[in-house]
C-alpha cells in the first residue's frame, strides 16, 4: 500500500513538470538583420533592347529576272560601286536592241515627214502666186493649203514619236543597268536572300536582296521603356547593357534619342529609346538581345537602407476593419525601419528617405549609421531547454 502511494505521488509529479513544460512561454522570435551601407546609390531605368547597326540599306533588284551570278557572301566587305550580283541579260539586251531600231524607224518617218512638208509648202507657195495670174482655181489654192497643213501635223506627229522611241530606249538601256546590282555604300554585307538561279519579280515591290551595314564598329541599341518610366528618359544619360554572349562583360553606351512614336503590344506601350555604343572590337553583333539599364540618378557616397527592412513590420501588427494597419502605441510617425533594442525585441526608427534602386534606398535623415542593423524579418521563436519534459528521461520505478 505504501509502495503504491509512492508510485502515485512520483507519477504527479512527472504529470505536473510535463505540464509545466508544455506551457512554458517562448522567449522571443529570431530575427533576420541586415546593415545599413555606405556607398553609390543609382536610380535607375531596366529594359531590354535589340542591338542594330546604325545604318543597314536594302538592297534590291528593280528588274524581274534570274540571278545569274552573285560575287559576295555573308560578312563580306563591299565598297560603293561595287558589283555584288548580276541578273541574266539576255532579254534586256534583246528588248535594248528592239528599242534602238524602233528609234531608227522613228528617225526615218520623221524625215519622210519633213520631206513632205518640205514638198506641200512649196506646191501651196507656187498656187498662190498662180492664182493671182489666173493660172490655177482658188480650189486648187485651198486644196495645196490643206495637204501642207497635214505634212505640218504629221511632222509634228513623227517628232512625238522620236521621243517616245528614245524614252524607250533609254528605258531598256536603264533596265539593262539594273541587271548589274551594285552596292549603294561601302559596308559589310550581313545578310543574303538569293541565291544563283532564284527568279526575282519585281512586278509589285522591290525585292530586298542583301542587307549591307554602312559601319559595325558603331551600333545602336533600340531599347523598349515603358510608358511609367519615360519620362525619366532623356539624350545624354549614361547606359550600361549585357549581353547573353557576353554574361560577365559590362558594355556602356549614351541615350542619343528618346523617340515619341508608340510602340502597343497587347495593350502594353512602350517607347523605343535610342543608346549608341561604340563597338570597335565587332564584338556586338546585329540583332543581340541587351539588358539595358539607364543611369537617371547617382549619389555617390550615401547611406543605403535596405529595402527589405522598410517592408518588415514586427508580429502582432494587426489590420483595422477597413484593412489599414494599426499604429502602434509610442511607434515614430512617417517611415520607418526597426532595429533590436537592449530588450531584443525590434524597435521603431524614423527616416526620411531618397531614391530606391530596388534592393537599396537613400536615407535623406535619421540617426542611423553605417554598420547598424536593422531588423528584415523573422524566422519563428525559440523555448529555453530542449529534449524530454522533466523526469520523462529516467527508467521504469522498481
Amino acid at each position: 500500500m505504501k509502495k503504491a502511494a509512492v508510485v502515485v505521488a512520483i507519477a504527479l509529479a512527472i504529470s505536473a513538470g510535463a505540464y509545466a513544460w508544455m506551457k512554458k512561454t517562448p522567449q522571443g522570435a529570431v530575427y533576420r538583420t541586415a546593415k545599413v551601407e555606405k556607398g553609390v546609390i543609382i536610380d535607375a531605368i531596366t529594359a531590354t533592347g535589340n542591338i542594330n547597326a546604325v545604318t543597314t540599306v536594302s538592297v534590291g533588284s528593280q528588274i524581274s529576272g534570274t540571278i545569274q551570278q552573285i560575287f559576295v557572301d555573308f560578312n563580306s566587305r563591299v565598297r560603293k560601286g561595287q558589283v555584288i550580283a548580276q541578273v541574266d541579260p539576255r532579254l534586256l539586251e534583246s528588248a535594248l536592241v528592239q528599242a534602238r531600231a524602233a528609234v531608227e524607224n522613228a528617225k526615218a518617218t520623221l524625215e519622210r515627214a519633213q520631206v513632205g512638208v518640205i514638198d506641200t509648202e512649196r506646191t501651196y507657195r507656187r498656187n498662190q502666186e498662180l492664182v493671182r495670174s489666173g493660172f490655177v482655181a482658188q480650189a486648187d489654192v485651198d486644196s495645196s493649203q490643206t495637204a501642207y497643213e497635214q505634212a505640218l501635223a504629221q511632222k509634228r506627229s513623227a517628232e512625238a514619236a522620236l521621243r517616245q522611241a528614245e524614252a524607250s530606249r533609254n528605258t531598256a538601256q536603264t533596265n539593262l543597268e539594273y541587271a548589274t546590282i551594285r552596292s549603294p555604300v561601302d559596308g559589310i554585307v550581313i545578310s543574303r536572300n538569293v541565291d544563283v538561279g532564284q527568279t526575282v519579280a519585281a512586278s509589285f515591290q522591290t525585292p530586298t536582296l542583301f542587307s549591307i551595314a554602312q559601319d559595325l564598329t558603331k551600333m545602336q541599341i533600340d531599347t523598349n521603356v515603358d510608358e511609367s518610366d519615360i519620362g525619366r528618359a532623356v539624350p545624354g544619360q549614361t547606359a550600361t547593357f549585357t549581353v547573353d554572349a557576353y554574361p560577365e562583360k559590362m558594355f556602356t553606351g549614351r541615350v542619343e534619342q528618346v523617340r515619341n512614336s508608340p510602340i502597343v503590344t497587347q495593350n502594353v506601350v512602350t517607347y523605343d529609346v535610342v543608346v549608341r555604343v561604340d563597338n570597335r572590337d565587332l564584338s556586338l553583333k546585329p540583332g543581340m538581345t541587351a539588358n539595358v539599364t539607364i543611369e537617371v540618378r547617382r549619389y555617390d557616397d550615401v547611406l543605403k537602407i535596405p529595402n527589405a527592412a522598410l517592408r518588415y513590420r514586427p508580429a502582432g501588427a494587426v489590420e483595422k476593419a477597413d484593412g489599414r494597419k494599426r499604429e502602434r502605441e509610442k511607434e515614430p510617425a512617417g517611415q520607418k525601419v526597426y532595429t533590436l533594442g537592449k530588450d531584443g525585441k525590434p524597435s521603431p526608427v524614423a527616416i526620411r528617405t531618397g531614391i530606391s534602386n530596388g534592393t537599396f534606398t537613400q536615407m535623406l535623415d535619421g540617426p542611423l549609421k553605417d554598420g547598424d542593423a536593422l531588423v528584415t524579418g523573422e524566422t519563428g521563436q525559440k523555448r529555453n531547454g530542449g529534449g524530454s519534459p522533466p523526469g520523462m528521461g529516467f527508467g521504469g520505478i522498481r
